[in-house]
């Protein structure tokens, strides 16, 4: 009865279950059909965290091609949070995992099974098994899975996917309002590599039939993602004639968004997740140091910049945009918890975390 009842629940897969992804868990189990959460996750020691979540954890490693073939079947929904590899052109594991996915009709049965069954020491990545599913139900198992294969297979229910893009697609706007019929046009590594991703997906969407949603992700803030260590080096800003725009989302709204992009999104639609906040990069800072009684951050000229600053730091401080969130609300129809940065700062007065 117990794997019975799992295998009917609607199951969603997480891909790169971090902070983000922990976030979305309490609001996935909150739906009234409240689906079965499996974590991808390929550090052992995180198993414990992901189970305490509610989250079945499944070992497997996006750039270990043979620890994902367990992923056959094992989902009708996709949160895709993982990041691409850290070089290179093509986002080479978005294609591992599509390649996995892809098999989902020929192998349903192995990616049920193997989700719910008994644990077995692999060579490859081995599934964590949630408590419970002992040899007494993988009996009842094998029986339910015969049953939900057939059902799955016969009618080829198209796949909910959700990508955490990344709003440096776009690459420098020149301080512009834009919205999501910009042209991507990534100025660094990490910008294409996303833009090959969402590319991948895309056309899977297309070929596949997978209702595909692209959510652009610009600054993610938090009580414990605040740049209080930065600010607390001095590290410095650009002077006002030379400060570029920055974009922002709290940790928790784009949680929430991202669930309800896998419930609402349009298919192979593109969304901006970005609060209200209309705010240059030094002025930020200069919000955030007030707020924790801090020292504001100097100010330096762009040369400066360039001679001091690290190329990570740079590239930031290179590409200037404000991004239009209508579509957020119009069609994903998602009110923001936070509408900008200084309202969530009103609510702290202290550091949480650094």
């Amino acid at each position: 009865m117990i794997a019975t009842r799992i295998l009917r629940r609607a199951r969603v897969l997480i891909v790169g279950c971090g902070d983000v992804g922990l976030r979305a868990l309490p609001l996935l189990h909150a739906r009234a059909a409240a689906p079965r959460v499996i974590a991808l996750t390929h550090h052992p020691e995180r198993a414990e965290q992901l189970r305490a979540a509610g989250a079945l954890p499944v070992a497997g490693d996006l750039d270990v091609r043979r620890s994902l073939r367990r992923l056959a079947g094992i989902a009708e929904r996709v949160i895709h949070l993982a990041p691409p590899q850290r070089d290179g052109d093509s986002d080479l594991r978005t294609r591992a995992l599509l390649a996995a996915l892809r098999a989902r009709r020929r192998s349903v049965a192995r990616g049920v099974q193997a989700a719910v069954g008994k644990h077995r020491t692999r060579r490859a990545l081995p599934f964590i098994v949630p408590e419970g599913l002992n040899r007494a139900t993988s009996r009842t198992t094998s029986r339910a899975t015969s049953r939900t294969t057939s059902r799955t297979t016969s009618r080829d229910v198209p796949l909910r996917f959700v990508y955490a893009s990344t709003t440096g697609v776009y690459g420098d706007c020149g301080g512009a309002l834009i919205d999501e019929t910009r042209p991507a046009r990534p100025q660094n590594g990490r910008a294409q590599r996303r833009v090959s991703a969402e590319r991948q997906l895309r056309r899977a969407g297309v070929q596949s039939g997978w209702r595909v949603s692209i959510v652009r992700i610009p600054g993610i803030y938090a009580d414990n993602r605040l740049p209080l260590a930065r600010i607390e080096r001095a590290m410095p800003a650009l002077i006002e004639r030379d400060d570029v725009y920055t974009n922002h989302i709290h940790a928790d709204d784009l949680a929430a968004i991202l669930v309800r992009a896998l419930a609402r999104g349009r298919p192979q639609r593109v969304v901006n997740a970005s609060d209200d906040t209309d705010l240059r990069m030094a002025d930020y800072f200069d919000r955030v140091a007030d707020a924790f009684g801090l020292p504001r951050v100097p100010r330096i000229a762009r040369e400066e910049a360039e001679a001091r600053l690290e190329p990570v730091t740079l590239s930031f401080m290179r590409e200037s945009r404000r991004l239009c969130n209508a579509r957020l609300k119009r069609e994903l129809r998602y009110v923001l918890r936070y509408p900008t940065i200084d309202e969530f700062l009103r609510t702290r007065t202290a550091p949480t975390s650094r």
